[in-house]
């Protein structure tokens, strides 16, 4: 019997750093010819062009990395609608692949996907290698991972003692209930002792035995990530879920993303300022986007998780390509105007 393809899903929450742990993974890949499928929350596909423009894949399309973006809302959502039909197309490839990496946008609960490796149409051919858990340590420790702060601070000025879980703490348990490893990431922004404590809440999470690993933005060799062997699709009576007895599931009914393209450049810091008031003033879990600046001949990249933003610059523009600034928003309740409005307000560098 032919092998079959491995895949590995790789989840977390936003902004935990998934998109650079896969992009460091595609630029040491060690010559695995590799396909993406990036499952963006939102219409302008900023993860799947940060893959995109990692300017390593070779020239040699046999041996090129493979990006495929889906946009149609959570994977675990659309399997049938969306997902089965781009894993047979890349089944077709087959011979021309050594494995599938699969990005679930931060909202996803991973073990329904991994139940859609039991359909017929793809079980012979592919098996989950293993679920990739990212944890933001630095978000974890501050608390910023489990529920709004303003919202909880107030609940807890009431009552210190009160255990107030939501749908985002459950989440974020099913996500590492899942795991076959948990990459510990950006722990580069916290000191020892404070990495020791969110490694050792992160274990008490755990339903079994799972490796730890500490990441400094996704640096980790392949040979971590890859080769689990874990047909997890077989596996998933070991990897309790609080929607295990739901049929469905409406973890991200509430939460939208909105969408700018705006044909100007920003000043960055100025930009930022306003982002950061923006995210005080509504529920803004997320802000991820590429950003024009004047008199720069590369594309700024500018990434937001709550109060906490970095940016860097990926590449340089294209001569054909429109030199805008365009951001995506996840929170709940969002208005792309009143977003537009406020950003509009910033004067012209």
């Amino acid at each position: 019997m032919p092998t079959k393809l491995p895949v590995t899903v790789i989840t977390g929450f936003l902004g935990s750093g998934k998109t650079t742990l896969i992009r460091h993974l595609l630029q040491n890949n060690q010559g695995r010819r590799i396909a993406v499928l990036v499952n963006e929350f939102g219409e302008l596909g900023i993860d799947g062009e940060l893959l995109k423009s990692c300017q390593v894949c070779p020239e040699d399309e046999e041996s090129a990395a493979t990006i495929v973006e889906l946009t149609n809302g959570c994977l675990c959502c659309t399997v049938q609608e969306e997902f089965l039909p781009t894993m047979l197309e890349l089944l077709k490839r087959r011979d021309n692949l050594d494995c599938v990496l699969i990005e679930t946008s931060g909202l996803a609960l991973p073990k329904p996907l991994v139940k859609a490796f039991r359909w017929h149409e793809i079980r012979h051919a592919t098996t989950v290698d293993g679920v990739i858990t990212v944890v933001d340590c630095e978000a974890v420790s501050s608390g910023t991972i489990a529920t709004d702060l303003q919202a909880l601070e107030a609940q807890r000025q009431a009552d210190p003692n009160l255990d107030h879980e939501t749908p985002i703490q459950e989440l974020f348990e099913d996500q590492i209930a899942c795991a076959d490893l948990i990459v510990l990431n950006k722990t580069d922004l916290v000191d020892t002792a404070t990495q020791a404590t969110v490694m050792e809440r992160v274990r008490q999470e755990l339903p079994r035995a799972v490796k730890i690993v500490a990441s400094e933005r996704g640096q980790l060799d392949p040979t971590v990530l890859l080769g689990f062997q874990a047909a997890v699709e077989d596996d998933l009576a070991s990897r309790p879920s609080h929607h295990d007895a739901e049929d469905d599931h409406d973890h991200d009914d509430e939460i939208t993303s909105a969408h700018l393209i705006l044909d100007r450049s920003f000043d960055p810091e100025r930009l930022r300022s306003r982002l950061e008031a923006l995210v005080q003033q509504q529920e803004i879990y997320r802000i991820k986007g590429f950003v024009a600046v004047p008199q720069k001949p590369m594309r700024l990249v500018m990434q937001g998780v709550g109060t906490r933003f970095e940016q860097f610059y990926d590449r340089p523009w294209l001569p054909d390509e429109l030199r805008q600034t365009r951001l995506v928003f996840i929170g709940r309740a969002l208005s792309a105007e009143q977003i537009e409005a406020q950003l509009t307000m910033i004067s012209l560098p």
